[in-house]
């Protein structure tokens, strides 16, 4: 039986491009047809209970059986199978590729609601679960200049991921609209990429907070060894906590770290960022973005991946803002360059795939390929994309049009940015 309900469902699912499956009894059936632009993958399951598996939830049933090797590769890897499944059925036309069904949709929104409470201390488990698993492994998949866990801005062909990095700096510190002397909070600061740039680029003072114990030590040797520790300063708290101090900043800057909020704690977080934000100041959040509207985290994403996240519409980040008459002054979204950016992750990952295995093991380094796969091809085909929301709590705080933006930039990227400290 499910031997054939897998069958029906990759009949209907793979038109364009070929998969060849090989099941346990040695039977190969091949779905689809060679199209230009899609890959052909060839799979071989390991046991009968593989198709039973994946029916009952296509994606997180997928992702066990591949770590546990028993969904195997004999032709392209799981970053072609993601592209195939997904490009087949695109977000723009509609499409959905593997969606379960009523019941298991029902269990899953029923699962989500309830890990969406995301209190203190939930927030700092959640936290640890993903970023304290080592920094060694962020070394070996992402930039070396920044560190940069989040989308890259990819402006023009041919850049390295490093180069989209800075351009991503360069974007964000130009919606900032910095001027010498202000006090900037970065919420959510990474290994403190951003807060190092603007420092040395510009003559502010940077607050940077995270829950991270990994993030906050390997931040804090990276602010000395910049040069800039006179000017930066990294502390390990949650952002309900420091909001509590009554501290003030003339700039906040949030980068990545909205998508860990939880979906009951929005209002709460511009709650705070009100409270934080002087009378005339700038906030710039850039945030991984659902495309249409609200929806729920996947299985797979909220056991391996993100435990409390959850990825906003567009909508209801505005909704949450309006609350507190913080003004969105500026949006933008970001369609395809995350996909970018986690394809060079992706390709990090496989070239240092012994380093990584030898780090965790191998049913890790499956598991992480395969969320950098599946993230790949919700970018590129399904309703992932980013946000860029620049808010402001004046009218008058920020010129009339755009046109500074653009000057900032092209400042910044010439090398210059036109009040660095001395």
């Amino acid at each position: 039986m499910s031997k054939a309900l897998i069958s029906r469902f990759l009949s209907n699912g793979v038109k364009r491009g070929v998969l060849s499956v090989t099941f346990a009894d040695g039977e190969t059936v091949r779905f689809g047809e060679s199209c230009p632009g899609f890959p052909d993958v060839a799979l071989r399951f390991a046991d009968a209970k593989v198709p039973r598996d994946i029916v009952f939830d296509p994606r997180l049933g997928a992702a066990e059986c591949f770590m546990d090797g028993r969904l195997l590769f004999e032709q392209g890897g799981i970053m072609e199978l993601a592209h195939l499944l997904r490009g087949n059925a695109p977000w723009d036309k509609g499409g959905e590729f593997g969606r379960p069904g009523m019941l298991k949709e029902l269990r899953n929104t029923l699962a989500f609601t309830l890990e969406q409470v995301n209190n203190r201390i939930g927030s700092r488990r959640n936290v640890a679960h993903h970023y304290d698993i080592g920094n060694d492994l962020y070394k070996l998949m992402l930039d070396s200049e920044h560190m940069q866990y989040s989308c890259g801005y990819w402006p023009r062909e041919g850049m390295t991921l490093g180069e989209a990095q800075e351009a991503k700096l360069a974007h964000i510190a130009a919606k900032l609209a910095l001027a010498p002397g202000q006090r900037v909070l970065d919420i959510g600061c990474g290994w403190g990429g951003m807060a190092i740039y603007l420092a040395r680029n510009f003559d502010v003072h940077v607050t940077g907070i995270t829950l991270s114990q990994e993030q906050i030590a390997l931040a804090q040797e990276r602010v000395e060894a910049a040069g800039v520790a006179d000017r930066v300063s990294i502390e390990l708290v949650d952002y309900r906590d420091f909001a509590a101090q009554g501290r003030r900043f003339d700039r906040i800057v949030s980068v990545g770290m909205f998508e860990h909020v939880g979906r009951p704690q929005f209002e709460t977080f511009f709650g705070a960022c009100a409270n934080l934000l002087t009378d005339d100041g700038v906030m710039l959040l850039h945030t991984i973005g659902r495309l249409g509207t609200p929806g729920t985290t996947d299985a797979f994403t909220r056991k391996y991946i993100f435990p409390g996240g959850y990825i906003p519409a567009l909508s209801e980040t505005l909704a949450a803002s309006e609350k507190y008459r913080l003004i969105a002054s500026d949006v933008e979204t970001l369609r395809l360059h995350y996909a970018l950016t986690l394809r060079e992750w992706y390709r990090r990952c496989m070239e240092n795939r012994d380093a990584i295995v030898a780090l965790f093991d191998e049913r890790f380094f499956r598991m992480w390929t395969f969320y950098l796969a599946g993230a790949t091809a919700a970018f590129e085909h399904g309703g992932m994309c980013n946000y860029q929301i620049q808010f402001t709590r004046n009218r008058r705080a920020l010129p009339l049009t755009r046109g500074y933006m653009a000057e900032a930039e092209a400042g910044l990227n010439a090398g210059h940015a036109g009040n660095e400290p001395a």
